[in-house]
């Protein structure tokens, strides 16, 4: 399958890019948790890579703590991934080689103190009304099939899909029924249960669901989909991590420098 048959394919993606990173502060004092690197890229990069990989190449990235750093990155991005020919009397630069991204992407400054939910609400302007979209952390990676999870989205017509995933217990857990998720519980005790892996699918109308920038994705949006029958599970067994601490983070790092980084599914 070419990107371009992929059902995943000239969707857009919103990615949320704008807290603090406090657990993982050795870094994120410096930059917004988002740009922190593995293998000399941001991790933002790489889940921008996952999404490409399938045909998604048209992202909304949600900025706040130091969400200028973003927008410089991106907007150097063919400076800083080309060879270039500086003509210092005339004023001029010539690119040679460059290796950028297809990538169109929206920088959105969605508040310095706004939670998740306030920060979709936010760039709701971007969206097409009708169409599903992708919607996800910036500091989680998995070796997901983001075009089976677009299918799977379109084949049960509700208003929200969430990728299930089986990591420790410190994350937020889903209660699934014939598929259909009951009931969803932030951060329970053990480590038992499927839990939210951060990778949705979601139709506009459920920005409909957050009353303002105080109000987290997680609860009452989250919970109220589930409790109306409007959100589904889409299991994934394979990898899948959060980047919540400098040992997740170096976890990564060594996986990607064994070159056998299971989230990098492009060539």
């Amino acid at each position: 399958m070419t990107q371009s048959d992929s059902p995943a394919a000239g969707m857009k993606a919103v990615i949320l890019a704008g807290g603090l990173g406090t657990r993982i502060s050795e870094e994120s004092h410096l930059r917004p948790k988002p740009m922190i690197e593995i293998g000399g890229r941001p991790i933002l990069w790489h889940i921008m890579k996952l999404y490409s990989h399938f045909g998604v190449r048209d992202f909304i990235i949600c900025l706040g703590y130091r969400g200028y750093m973003i927008k410089e990155y991106f907007a150097n991005y063919v400076l800083h991934n080309a060879d270039l020919t500086v003509d210092l009397a005339k004023g001029a630069v010539e690119y040679h080689a460059t290796h950028h991204e297809p990538w169109r992407v929206t920088l959105v400054d969605t508040g310095a103190e706004t939670m998740t939910g306030g920060r979709l609400k936010r760039v709701a302007g971007y969206l097409e009304p009708g169409r599903p979209f992708f919607f996800t952390y910036g500091d989680g990676v998995a070796d997901l099939d983001i075009g089976a999870l677009a299918a799977f989205h379109r084949s049960h017509g509700r208003q929200a899909t969430v990728t299930a995933v089986s990591p420790p217990g410190r994350y937020g857990a889903l209660d699934i029924r014939d598929g259909s998720v009951q009931r969803f519980v932030e951060k329970p005790p053990g480590d038992e249960g499927l839990i939210n892996g951060g990778f949705f699918v979601l139709q506009p109308e459920v920005v409909s669901r957050i009353s303002g920038d105080p109000m987290p994705w997680e609860s009452e949006p989250l919970q109220g989909l589930a409790a109306d029958g409007q959100l589904m599970a889409f299991p994934h067994a394979g990898f899948w991590t959060g980047m919540d601490t400098l040992r997740d983070k170096n976890n990564l790092e060594a996986l990607w420098a064994s070159g056998q980084a299971p989230w990098k599914l492009w060539s």
